[in-house]
């Protein structure tokens, strides 16, 4: 990977959102919880839930990953809270066809992975980069499972 490639990987924005992830931590009560660890990197995410109506009304997120992956999460943290495993669902099939695929950004309020598009040329980051929503999807279906 050349110098330059590494620069515009690695922007600015990224690390910002790598150094100021919401919801960091664990519930004390969650409904549901999904561990995700890439295999590739060791990159791993706990998700935490809680829900009310069917929507999150408690997230917390414990992110152990790369810049990318933590930038992921960040992305993922201030969205969480209100969105159903559906929507959830169709962050992560649509943040997955924006990497793998070359497709479009995910529709709002996910439109904050827009900033991971150059990870797309490199992809052994990508499952450190969905490692956030997988889990969160993951522990919405346990808390709705009970």
């Amino acid at each position: 990977m050349a110098d330059s490639d590494l620069i515009k990987l690695y922007s600015g924005r990224i690390l910002e959102l790598a150094a100021s992830i919401p919801h960091q931590g664990r519930l004390d009560a969650p409904m549901g919880s999904a561990r995700k660890r890439s295999p590739l990197c060791g990159s791993t995410v706990t998700v935490d839930v809680t829900l009310t109506d069917g929507r999150i009304s408690g997230f917390a997120q414990d992110v152990k990953a790369c810049a990318l992956g933590q930038a992921a999460a960040s992305v993922l943290g201030r969205v969480a809270i209100g969105r159903t495993g559906a929507e959830l669902n169709a962050a992560r099939a649509a943040l997955q066809a924006m990497l793998k695929e070359a497709g479009p950004i995910p529709a709002a309020p996910f439109e904050g992975y827009e900033v991971l598009i150059p990870a797309r040329d490199y992809k052994n980051r990508h499952a450190s980069i969905l490692l956030a929503l997988e889990a969160a999807c993951e522990a919405v279906d346990a808390a709705e499972a009970g």
